[in-house]
Formats: structure tokens, C-alpha cells, sequence
């Protein structure tokens, strides 16, 4: 490569494919390593800039925030056997300095130096630039397309459960509403991780149905229907009761509906999770609140993961407790059908594109 390539967005405009600048060691500040990347998944989140829902004031802007490939070159303070080391990107770069990220939660710091893929250039290109604390050592066992997936779709899954205070021994019933990239993690994290008796998946394509089933979910709603999905889980609970935690993936008005309410999908004492997000004033989460104060029930968003939770899921799928699903694998310049694909809802697993030089 002589320049790397990448999809540049400029929001309410049409996602492009140019040629930008690769990184020298010159750029780098002490700290920083430039990576070589070898793939880097597709999020859904690419989907919200490219139709506006996410227009975070900073244009052009190479997305990707999922990326895994090789050191190639450190900063003055940075030991040079780092060169060469097999690295997944933690996409979020604190100021250091404030409260959250003093206590490890730099995915909530207001004066963020650096976000990859959302407001600085990230790794849908072939090198990215980032510090060195933020490159994680990934097992010579995975193949970077495997690999790829964690940088969000596990590491989201991770942060998601820790918000959702899982708790296996309290017979807890879990569901996940809405399975693909984090909802195939949460299944996996779920059942072999924290050890949950009873996880349910709601998903309207029955090939994400089969896959959640064996990847270990207890049993699998079909959610064409939004209406009734409520009613059925229900069915699947201890006397009805509803689940006791729900971690919503979807983000539209009618799933987020049928979570809350007195019959709703989520019990008492439920902690409903909100991870997904679409558009609109169509899509904005109204509930009543005399059910939730009656059931004593808690909603609580996630974002995001820490860096201790990308090496906690670095960890997992090393381990063999989560596996990514990987649907299929494009070159960069196809940037553009994957995203169609995702759009449609036409892919069981990540797309993984391979900026570089195939799949290791």
C-alpha cells in the first residue's frame, strides 16, 4: 500500500472512498504506535452516520472502530519490541484527567482526545494511528477476522452485562432483544461466562433465531410481531413473571413498547438495558411510570466499553467462552455493500473488511 484507502463520511451526503495519508513515525506523539490493519468489522454505528442519525460535527472522518492488524512503528517512548505484536484497537482516548477517566471509564470522559471511527480517524483505512495503551495484545491463536468483532460487539456486550448487574445466583431469567454482533456476544457472555440458567433471544430473522440457540440461548422468540412478544415472553418465565433482565439492542419505539408496562417483557425488580438507538422522535423511549414504580424496575443506557473490558473480552474468546460470528468478509472498496447488507438486515454475524491483505 502506498496510501491507505478508507470511506470518508460527511453526514446527509454519501459515504466516499478516498485516498488519505498514511502515518509515519514522524506523526506519532511518544506515546502512540501506528497499526497495520488486517480487518476491521462493520457496526451498525456506520450505519447511523451514513443516514445522519449520528452527526458528531467532525467531517471528513474515516470510520471504523472495530480494528485488529500490526504494530509497525512506536513512539520515542514506546519500546520497539512492540513492532510486530498481533493488536485490537480500544477506539476511545481519554483526557487523563477528569473523574471518569481516573476511574477507568474513559468511554464517559466530556474532553475525549480522541474517538476512533466516531470524531477522529479510525481503522476502516489500512494504518491507524493510536496510543500505545490502546493497542491490546491479542492471542497468536485467533485469526484477525475473528478478531475483528471484539472491538465492539463483545467489549459492548461485556460493559452491557456489568450495567445490567447479572447475578447467577438469584436464578435470574435474561433476554436479549435483538441478536446479532452484541447479541450473539450477550448470549455466550450470559450462559458460559456468568452462568445464567435461562436466556432468551428475540429476533425477527429465523437464521439469527438458530444461531443465538447454538450459541447457547435457552430459547428464541420470533420478533416480527412486536406486539406480541411481551405475551410470549412471559410464557418462557417463572409463572410470568417477566425477565429480570432485558437488554434491548433494537432501540425502535415499538420493541422499546413492548419491554415496559404492566405486561410487559421485563418482571419486577427488572433492569432493562438500553443499548440500541434509532432516528427520530418516532423512536423515543416513553413509558408510564406508575409500573415501573410498583415493580421497582431500573433503566440504565450503555455505551460503549472500557479498556479493562476489551481486555476482559480479549480474554473470553481466547479462553473459548464467547466466540465472534464472522457472516462474511469484503474488501474495502466494498465498504458500501456491507453497509447495505447491515441496513437490510441481510447477515448473520459482522461483515469484516479486510483493508490490507486478506485473512491471517
Amino acid at each position: 500500500y502506498n496510501h491507505g484507502s478508507s470511506p470518508l463520511p460527511r453526514p446527509n451526503e454519501a459515504l466516499t472512498f478516498e485516498t488519505v495519508p498514511i502515518p509515519t513515525e514522524a506523526d506519532l506523539s511518544s506515546d502512540e504506535v501506528i497499526v497495520r490493519v488486517e480487518a476491521s468489522a462493520l457496526c451498525h454505528t456506520e450505519l447511523h452516520f451514513a443516514d445522519g442519525t449520528l452527526n458528531l460535527g467532525v467531517k471528513p472522518i474515516t470510520l471504523g472502530h472495530e480494528a485488529v492488524g500490526v504494530i509497525t512503528a512506536v513512539g520515542s517512548d514506546i519500546s520497539p519490541s512492540r513492532i510486530g505484536q498481533r493488536v485490537i484497537n480500544y477506539y476511545y482516548v481519554g483526557c487523563a484527567n477528569c473523574r471518569w477517566c481516573n476511574r477507568g471509564d474513559q468511554q464517559l470522559c466530556p474532553n475525549l482526545k480522541a474517538e476512533h471511527g466516531f470524531i477522529s480517524d479510525g481503522g476502516l483505512a489500512g494504518y491507524i494511528r493510536t496510543p500505545s495503551r490502546n493497542a491490546v495484545v491479542i492471542p497468536d491463536s485467533l485469526e484477525f477476522v475473528d478478531a475483528a468483532p471484539i472491538g465492539c460487539g463483545v467489549t459492548t456486550a461485556v460493559h452491557a452485562a456489568k450495567l445490567g448487574r447479572v447475578d447467577s445466583t438469584q436464578d435470574e431469567c435474561a433476554l436479549v432483544y435483538g441478536c446479532n454482533g452484541v447479541g450473539f456476544g450477550l448470549v455466550q457472555l450470559l450462559k458460559n461466562v456468568y452462568g445464567i440458567k435461562n436466556v432468551g433471544v428475540v429476533a425477527r430473522s429465523e437464521a439469527k433465531r438458530k444461531m443465538a440457540i447454538e450459541l447457547g440461548a435457552d430459547f428464541a422468540i420470533d420478533g416480527t410481531d412486536s406486539s406480541s412478544v411481551a405475551a410470549a415472553v412471559r410464557e418462557k418465565t417463572g409463572g410470568g413473571e417477566g425477565v429480570d433482565v432485558l437488554f434491548e439492542c433494537v432501540g425502535t419505539r415499538d420493541t422499546l413498547d413492548s419491554c415496559v408496562g404492566w405486561v410487559g417483557a421485563l418482571g419486577r425488580r427488572g433492569r432493562l438495558v438500553l443499548v440500541g438507538y434509532h432516528q427520530g422522535e418516532d423512536h423515543e423511549f416513553r413509558c408510564h411510570p406508575i409500573p415501573m414504580i410498583v415493580y421497582e424496575q431500573t433503566v440504565v443506557g450503555s455505551v460503549g466499553a472500557t479498556l479493562e473490558d476489551l481486555k476482559e473480552a480479549v480474554k473470553y474468546v481466547g479462553e473459548g467462552k464467547i466466540r465472534t460470528v464472522v457472516d462474511s468478509t469484503i474488501s474495502l472498496n466494498e465498504f458500501q455493500t456491507g453497509l447495505d447488507r447491515i441496513k437490510s438486515c441481510d447477515c448473520v454475524g459482522k461483515i469484516v473488511c479486510l483493508p490490507c491483505h486478506g485473512r491471517r
